[in-house]
């Protein structure tokens, strides 16, 4: 099943959860490990035009999300086309197994590790206002937290949390949910406190030298997160809500703290943990493992306010953006695809020359991957509702991306 559709407004989360309690990357552990204010201006509070893109552009976006859908075993996806203000949204799929119903033009959806970058932009901004610096160490902030199995926040700086280049090792290969479906049923209520998470990850060895090189890990912005708290004494979540979320007047934003559901509409998320294996339900789920590191939920016209807005300079001064944007070597995407790490978002080659911002995301059946162009003015998000033991293989949902940026150029 396919459609093209033009956008309408979701229905708003339920009272109580924009300011509640946020994961992780690019689902078996091995995936999720190698992954996981100004105002806005007057006319984005009204709805947006809509008008279709191209028709070339929307066709090879479409014939792609098919393959995806039809080849690969994945329930449904999505893909939202961004000019501007413009949009254009396109599924494949259905939003559940076993029915016609379609997938949800903008249903909500868990953005995983998108959610860094909401959470570096708010230490970017207290860099700014002179309250922190990149170049503390962990240990001024936190102190004696970082410590074991030769893990030190006092070599570790908050650049280097940021950036991946810290050292310390995941804590996602600790977390029940992800090793199998029968662990996942028995504790995908858990709660778990920032400092559980971090103990987790400490029980292992550094993966290397605080600034030698990149490896990615959760761990880190559990830690920022934490940091956010120590130097304006308010959680996390409400630092993003405040300083991002409603200034850009992101309606359909919020980080859900334990409760485990989804507002309406969404799809269904499913979660494969053996390469041919059945499909795990998992569209509840207490997203406490993630907090800060990836627990926000979002809608594809939320998320692309999101990357207008930062990579447009409505979020950062000049001078948080430029360190936001200063790059360092980072591994190949699924695709091939040359990258380089800067603070909690990504530059990617485009096969037509130059490249995009962007950060992807995955959660247990949630993936979604984006890419900005023009300042943000240009960009695509595309989101599945299923998460494969053999994620994204080719690079095909990676490449949507490329598809879409390079299609009018």
């Amino acid at each position: 099943m396919t459609r093209i559709r033009t956008s309408a407004p979701a229905a708003r989360p339920r009272s109580g959860t924009l300011r509640r309690g946020v994961a992780l990357g690019t689902v078996t552990v091995a995936v999720l490990t190698a992954a996981l204010a100004a105002p806005a201006a007057a006319a984005w509070a009204q709805p947006q035009s809509q008008r279709p893109a191209g028709d070339s552009e929307r066709t090879v976006i479409q014939k792609a999300l098919d393959e995806i859908v039809r080849t690969e075993g994945v329930v449904g996806a999505q893909a939202t086309l961004v000019d501007g203000k413009q949009r254009t949204s396109l599924s494949s799929g259905t939003a559940e197994r076993g029915t016609g119903r379609p997938m949800p033009e903008q249903g909500y959806f868990r953005m995983g590790s998108n959610t860094k970058t909401f959470v570096s932009a708010v230490v970017l901004q207290l860099v700014g206002e002179g309250r922190m610096r990149l170049d503390d160490t962990v240990e001024k902030h936190l102190p004696g937290l970082v410590r074991g199995n030769g893990n030190d926040g006092r070599k570790i700086t908050v650049r280097q949390l940021l950036q991946h280049t810290s050292g310390l090792p995941d804590y996602a290969p600790h977390l029940p949910t992800l090793s199998g479906e029968e662990q996942f049923q028995k504790h995908r209520f858990d709660k778990y406190t920032q400092r559980q998470l971090v103990a987790m990850a400490l029980q292992d060895r550094p993966v290397g030298e605080p600034g030698h090189s990149f490896s990615y890990s959760n761990t880190g912005y559990i830690l920022a997160g934490m940091i956010i708290e120590k130097v304006t004494g308010r959680p996390w979540s409400e630092e993003v809500h405040d300083r991002i979320i409603e200034p850009l007047r992101l309606r359909h934003t919020f980080s859900p703290g334990d409760d485990p559901r989804l507002p309406q509409p969404h799809a269904k998320a499913y979660m494969q943990y053996k390469p041919a294996g059945a499909l795990v339900e998992a569209t509840e789920v207490n997203m406490s493992w993630g907090r800060s590191a990836g627990d926000l939920i979002t809608t594809s016209n939320d998320l692309a306010r999101f990357w207008q807005g930062l990579l447009g300079g409505e979020l950062l001064k000049p001078d948080q953006l430029a360190e936001m944007q200063r790059t360092v070597p980072a591994p190949a995407g699924a695709s091939g695809t040359k990258q380089r790490a800067g603070l909690g978002i990504f530059w990617s080659e485009l096969g037509c020359g130059g490249g995009y911002w962007g950060h992807g995301g995955t959660t247990l059946g949630h993936l979604n991957v984006n890419g900005f162009t023009n300042k943000g003015k240009r960009g695509a998000i595309v989101l599945r509702s299923t998460n494969l033991a053999l994620e994204d293989r080719d690079g095909r949902t990676e490449r949507l991306i490329d598809q879409a940026l390079c299609a009018k150029k």
